[in-house]
């Protein structure tokens, strides 16, 4: 994954706080100098390749699975408890170390920060691969496995009482989700404290999601997603588009679901120069298509905010 649109630092060394961290410092290290190489195009870099240039947090936790949940057919979600000092963003990722298995995972969380405090949990959907982490999840992971992980990335919305009122556009394809349905299940929980302090907590704008899968089957999260914008029906709402739906539309899905890709028409409608901030996640040819329809609509480069899947 990439974050083009937004300001990267380069990867700091890690906190030897487990026995993982050292051998994960000598991979990052050693994916800064590769990334320096001509690579062929054949080969796909991986998690800490992709991201050498990101910023990271400087501690390396370890954690346990404490939950699995079968979110799709081919989507596990896994709910992790971790150390009490790990924190992170709404939209961020986790570089995942698993013992035993050589290559590094990196998984955006789907759950928010709100979670975290309440429960002491994170949670991560991941979608299942060939790639080794992905791989140990779908198929060796059972409720109680050891792993560490580490905080990083430059995707997130993490705002401020005294920032001024944003109106999110969250562009969202396939299990690029991830990271979006954490900011939005952020901004409910920012809603929720502003219903019990009369509004005198944050400024919170309006939060639409376009969210595009090959059909509902695909599409992670919709209850929840859909309860959040019958909860707050001026604030929040969402447009599932599906490209392949080969069977009937659940009924309580129908009023939220577009057959066929997201739109210029569409994007047209969510798109004010002055108030929109776009966050969008998902395959990079979506990705550029997007961001270069909300430029031609007038959004500044700044306001948009994006990290590509492979």
């Amino acid at each position: 994954m990439s974050v083009p649109c937004i300001l990267v630092s380069t990867a700091r060394g890690f906190s030897l706080q487990c026995p993982a961290a050292g051998l994960l410092r000598s991979r990052l290290l050693g994916a800064s100098s590769i990334k320096r190489r001509n690579m062929s195009s054949r080969r796909q870099m991986d998690h800490l390749e992709k991201t050498a240039s990101n910023g990271r947090q400087n501690a390396l936790y370890p954690a346990q699975v404490c939950g699995i949940i079968k979110e799709s057919e081919t989507v596990k979600r896994l709910r992790i408890a971790v150390h009490p000092d790990f924190s992170f963003k709404a939209g961020q990722w986790v570089d995942f170390i698993i013992p035993g298995v050589e290559k590094v995972g990196g998984f955006s969380m789907c759950s928010n920060p709100g979670l975290l405090q309440r429960e002491g949990v994170i949670e991560l959907a991941v979608k299942y691969s060939k790639h080794p982490p992905a791989h140990w999840i779908h198929t060796t992971c059972t409720v109680g496995s050891h792993v560490a992980m580490r905080v990083g990335g430059d995707f997130f919305f993490d705002p401020s009482p005294s920032d001024p009122s944003v109106d999110l556009l969250l562009v969202a394809g396939g299990v690029g989700i991830n990271p979006l349905y954490s900011i939005l299940l952020h901004t409910t929980d920012l809603l929720h404290l502003n219903q019990a302090s009369g509004g005198r907590d944050y400024n919170i704008g309006s939060t639409h999601l376009c969210y595009s899968a090959k059909n509902t089957q695909e599409l992670l999260f919709k209850r929840s997603i859909t309860q959040a914008c019958q909860e707050f029906p001026d604030k929040v709402s969402c447009d599932f588009h599906v490209t392949q739906q080969s069977t009937d539309v659940d009924p309580h899905l129908q009023p939220f679901v577009k057959d066929g890709r997201i739109t210029e028409a569409e994007l047209r409608t969510r798109v004010d120069p002055k108030r929109t901030l776009c966050y969008l996640c998902g395959p990079p040819p979506m990705i550029e298509a997007i961001s270069k329809t909300l430029m031609e609509l007038g959004l500044s480069k700044d306001r948009i905010i994006f990290e590509k899947w492979w």
